[in-house]
């Protein structure tokens, strides 16, 4: 089939390219040649035929049909985002938002009427659920900052994290600034850096990996903040993508950091999404939530701990100041002199809490 036919999936093209169709489809062209002037004359390569995830793209050819052992003729629907399907497969209604933790990681819900929401990675409509308008944001590294912490130390994060789970709330005395990698929601900002407030001559490897994963917990926070602020609806919150599946310390983090319940799939549901739409395409189901009540496994649920919630929303309102005041260039100057000392109180607290216990 000639390319120019094959319709682009609107995933790609509004979180990434960001086509929105009630704003008249794709950014003029003035705007693409300020971003870089070698995306002169983009915008005629990427008109065409845009569609979601519901629709045909074509069929299986005769030549792949042959090398694949497969009929020709087989239905293909328009494909679509990796991390968005995954948020299918973990069984993401409205209400939901979906955390995709691995490297990265990507958080997305959907709704039926959403705004445009500052700082994230596009809203657009039929993304995630073609029916629906989806909300994608994310961090820039979740598993790389804690891969990086175990390669710096000579470990793995597998031997780092033996005896995480016997770890206190915010007794490290360490903030974590999780830019590693930049900050990509909601900031927009790939220059920023990683930043460790609170070191100690004592503090361990283990130590760092307990605080970015309190660190990552807290930017995870902000952004669902700034969501619920713009209208995304979100009353449950699934860990999906692979580091849920092996790092229940990371779900009891999560889970009292943000303090709702945290549902973890019972299986991986890496491409089940993509399974899914399959079957739409095959007529086997008529629609992505009856798909999902057969496909989708059953969740276990991690519930936050009254006192770890206590202990991290005041970590959390020191984590929000930085946050804003180092990674906005024109921040006004904030009060910061306290925030060491702080740490430090709120790590002895704890560590006293724990010995009384």
């Amino acid at each position: 089939r000639e390319p120019s036919l094959v319709p682009r999936s609107i995933c790609a093209m509004g979180h990434k390219w960001m086509w929105n169709e009630a704003l008249g489809g794709l950014p003029p062209e003035d705007f693409f040649v300020a971003v870089d002037p070698l995306l002169a004359g983009i915008r005629e390569k990427l008109n065409g035929r845009y569609a979601a995830s519901n629709k045909i793209a074509g069929e299986l050819s005769p030549e792949w049909a042959a090398r694949l052992g497969l009929r020709a003729g087989i239905p293909i629907p328009v494909a679509g985002i990796d991390a968005h399907w995954d948020a299918i497969g973990a069984g993401c209604r409205v209400g939901d938002v979906v955390n995709v933790i691995g490297t990265s990681t990507c958080i997305m819900a959907i709704g039926e009427r959403i705004s445009l929401v500052p700082g994230v990675c596009g809203v657009v409509e039929g993304s995630i659920h073609p029916s629906m308008t989806g909300v994608e944001a994310g961090l820039s590294a979740t598993g790389d900052i804690f891969d990086a912490i175990a390669r710096r130390a000579g470990s793995t994060v597998a031997a780092l994290s033996e005896g995480l789970e016997n770890y206190q709330a915010g007794q490290t005395g360490l903030l974590r600034l999780t830019w590693d990698n930049g900050d990509r929601t909601v900031l927009v900002n790939p220059e920023l850096g990683g930043i460790t407030l609170g070191w100690k001559l004592t503090h361990t490897a283990q130590d760092e990996l307990s605080a970015a994963i309190e660190g990552t917990a807290f930017h995870t926070r902000i952004i669902l903040e700034r969501m619920a602020e713009h209208g995304v609806p979100i009353q449950r919150v699934i860990n999906g993508g692979g580091i849920p599946q092996r790092n229940e310390v990371l779900n009891r983090v999560y889970a009292s950091v943000l303090n709702k319940p945290v549902l973890v799939p019972e299986s991986e549901v890496t491409s089940l999404g993509s399974a899914i739409f399959a079957f739409l395409a095959a007529g086997t189901f008529k629609s992505v939530e009856e798909a999902q009540d057969a496909l989708c496994p059953k969740y276990r649920v991690v519930e936050p701990d009254d006192a770890a919630t206590r202990v991290y929303d005041e970590l959390y309102e020191l984590f929000r100041r930085m946050y804003f005041s180092f990674g906005v260039p024109a921040a006004k100057p904030v009060k910061a002199g306290d925030v060491l000392a702080a740490l430090r109180r709120i790590a002895g607290e704890v560590q006293m809490t724990a010995g009384a216990a």
